[in-house]
């Protein structure tokens, strides 16, 4: 399997599986359809689209797509924002695509309709869950959005987590504010800028590294509790009102 994001926009991924020759290929929120159509120039062959959301940077590129491959078979949570005539998929359901085999986890927060795809070692989160961070609440409440990371971050250490945009070292600046004396967030940050001076993917990432340098999945630990405590200058209730408390310092967060 050759797994690979395609740079589209001005910070998002379009992730690529393809067989390991380079053939057969599944394509995750195709943002927009050059990036696409430059791989598929180089040998790609997109037999298969996974959508998570119904924003148009995750989607948008899908009908010039479809126009060029027609009987490619688009994958979408059930959401009347999103083309009826796509596949709908909701908990539980598998979803063969290229071959490979993916379960679908509702995921709301991000959007009420946001979904997941779980297999082969592999996460496509769309906007659920970043690199050091997580998405913005548009839809969802805290409470759905903290059941959600949980739910990603009980999933094996070893899964890589391919997400839907380049957000690490963004995301890091806040870190390093929630937990600065956290060894593995210093080393990933790091590592983070190396990657992207030479012009590499800080992604994927992997369960394991989140759950020990994300704040968002390290709510239930005392030092993340004491940072929002000290910020919100009240205790929080619990988990989720933690987490509503660092969401919060996060939306008006500036690096």
């Amino acid at each position: 399997m050759r797994l690979q994001p395609l740079p589209a926009l001005s910070d998002n991924y379009i992730w690529t599986c393809a067989e390991d020759d380079g053939s057969r290929a599944l394509i995750v929120d195709p943002s927009e359809p050059a990036p696409v159509f430059a791989a598929a120039a180089a040998g790609l062959q997109p037999v298969a689209v996974l959508l998570t959301h119904h924003h148009p940077d995750h989607i948008g590129g899908v009908p010039a797509l479809l126009e060029r491959w027609p009987h490619l078979t688009v994958f979408a949570p059930d959401d009347e924002r999103i083309p009826a005539s796509y596949r709908r998929v909701r908990e539980g359901d598998e979803v063969d695509a290229a071959g490979w085999r993916f379960r679908v986890l509702e995921v709301p927060g991000h959007t009420l309709t946001h979904v997941a795809y779980v297999g082969e070692t592999l996460l496509f989160c769309g906007d659920t869950l970043f690199s050091l961070g997580c998405g913005r609440l548009f839809e969802g409440t805290p409470a759905q959005m903290h059941a959600s990371l949980s739910r990603l971050a009980a999933l094996p250490p070893d899964t890589r987590v391919c997400c839907g945009h380049e957000y690490t070292l963004a995301n890091g600046a806040f870190a390093r504010v929630v937990e600065p004396g956290n060894p593995a967030l210093k080393r990933r940050i790091e590592e983070a800028q190396a990657m992207r001076e030479t012009g590499r993917p800080t992604l994927p990432s992997t369960i394991a590294m989140e759950l020990a340098t994300n704040p968002f999945l390290r709510v239930d630990g005392t030092a993340v509790r004491a940072a929002v405590a000290r910020h919100l200058a009240a205790e929080p209730a619990d988990d989720v009102d933690t987490f509503a408390g660092l969401r919060r310092w996060k939306d008006g967060f500036v690096a």
